[in-house]
């Protein structure tokens, strides 16, 4: 192996120095409970007020406005579980999803369809766009809640949250957006982008893995997730994680920083990337490339059985993925790309590269010169390959 490549950054990030320097007190000396009332206790609560403060500010929310919860999916499932229970009592339950979800929110739905909850999926559009008149045609009176991603997890298309969240205040509707992949790549203003309920997840900007939060409008009063102790204002109920919450703050607040400097670095690279690869025959871009996170590369080519493609280059030393991380063990094709409109043929040959803050021009040229071979490789293996051309002829 020549060269390592972490290029699966949409899946998790690396914890950074300064990150890790931030949660280190808290995971030594600083180990007091936050509900206690001696010093040790006070200094932990002190930490998790100043934490729920930067994540708010990030957000453009208020500090009360902020709950910590042990990730993005335990979000999604209190958004939306309590805004469905609490409504349903006032006669709604009808709510309104995309079908390109993650499977935090799919799953979600599903679980509250068989509770005899009515469930709209919209479909996309080929580029991976919601469309806004699509969510107003399915708005009905009776409609509880809507639950747009701001960004898909794995073609990276960023959708209109500001205008569906306009759309949704003007007809009286709550809009929750799953933020899991946009938080810190693009700039969000919960109150300018009319955004009543927000999910995001620290892993995915190089804070630790279990530790998320989920922002909710004041005045919305959800049902408690987990019952128990007071914490979280008694609606989040368990010990909080004071280092894993110290260290999303200071990731959020990293991130948030240079945000657009940040992006036009990696949008660079993105492009690089890109524009490297397309030339490969038979192969085809996913999701719209305006409309995109900075980071996110999805490639689909022809022929080719994506578990192969990643395999063969792990062994040299580039890790990618074929869809979600939540999904890897599935041998069926992402229903991302399923719901763009691709044969399952060729959604079973995606390539997901997602750049980050710590790769280079030299990651990319690497990247660059290592897939057209291994494509080729697997091509000339490739049954599939062989009926393709023949057509062809």
């Amino acid at each position: 192996m020549s060269r390592f490549v972490y290029a699966d950054n949409a899946a998790t990030t690396k914890i950074t120095p300064n990150v890790l320097d931030a949660m280190m007190p808290w995971l030594t000396e600083g180990y007091g409970n936050a509900s206690s009332i001696y010093s040790k206790g006070r200094e932990a609560l002190r930490a998790l007020n100043e934490a729920r403060e930067t994540v708010a500010a990030a957000l453009g929310a208020q500090a009360g406005e902020i709950y910590f919860t042990s990730g993005g999916s335990e979000a999604d499932n209190w958004a939306i579980k309590g805004v469905a229970h609490t409504l349903a009592k006032k006669g709604k339950r009808h709510l309104i999803t995309s079908v390109f979800e993650h499977h935090a929110v799919l799953h979600t739905m599903d679980s509250l369809r068989k509770e005899g909850f009515e469930i709209t999926l919209l479909p996309v559009t080929d580029k991976g766009l919601v469309r806004v008149e699509d969510v107003a045609a399915a708005i009905r009176e009776d409609t509880a809640l809507v639950s747009i991603m701001y960004a898909n997890n794995e073609i990276g298309t960023i959708q209109p949250i500001p205008e569906i969240g306009k759309l949704c205040r003007e007809k009286g509707v709550l809009f929750h957006t799953d933020a899991v992949q946009a938080v810190g790549n693009v700039p969000i203003d919960v109150k300018e982008q009319n955004i009543d309920l927000l999910s995001l997840s620290g892993h995915k900007l190089h804070a630790p893995k279990g530790v998320g939060a989920l922002y909710i409008r004041r005045g919305i009063v959800l049902p408690n997730l987990i019952d128990g102790g007071a914490q979280e204002k008694s609606k989040r109920a368990g010990t909080e994680n004071v280092a894993g919450i110290v260290g999303l703050a200071e990731a959020i607040r990293t991130a948030c920083t240079d945000i657009e400097g940040r992006a036009a670095r990696v949008k660079k690279l993105r492009d690089r990337l890109i524009d490297g690869l397309l030339p490969i025959p038979r192969c085809c871009l996913n999701g719209d490339r305006e409309h995109r996170l900075p980071g996110n590369v999805n490639i689909s080519f022809e022929g080719v059985e994506g578990e192969a493609l990643l395999l063969w280059l792990d062994q040299n030393g580039i890790c990618a993925s074929s869809g979600s991380a939540c999904t890897s063990g599935s041998l069926d094709p992402s229903h991302v790309l399923i719901s763009l409109g691709l044969p399952h043929e060729v959604a079973h040959g995606s390539l997901r590269l997602t750049l980050g803050d710590f790769n280079t021009v030299e990651d990319v040229d690497y990247i660059l010169s290592v897939v057209p071979g291994v494509i080729e490789r697997l091509r000339a293996m490739s049954p599939l390959w062989e009926r393709i051309i023949a057509n062809e002829k």
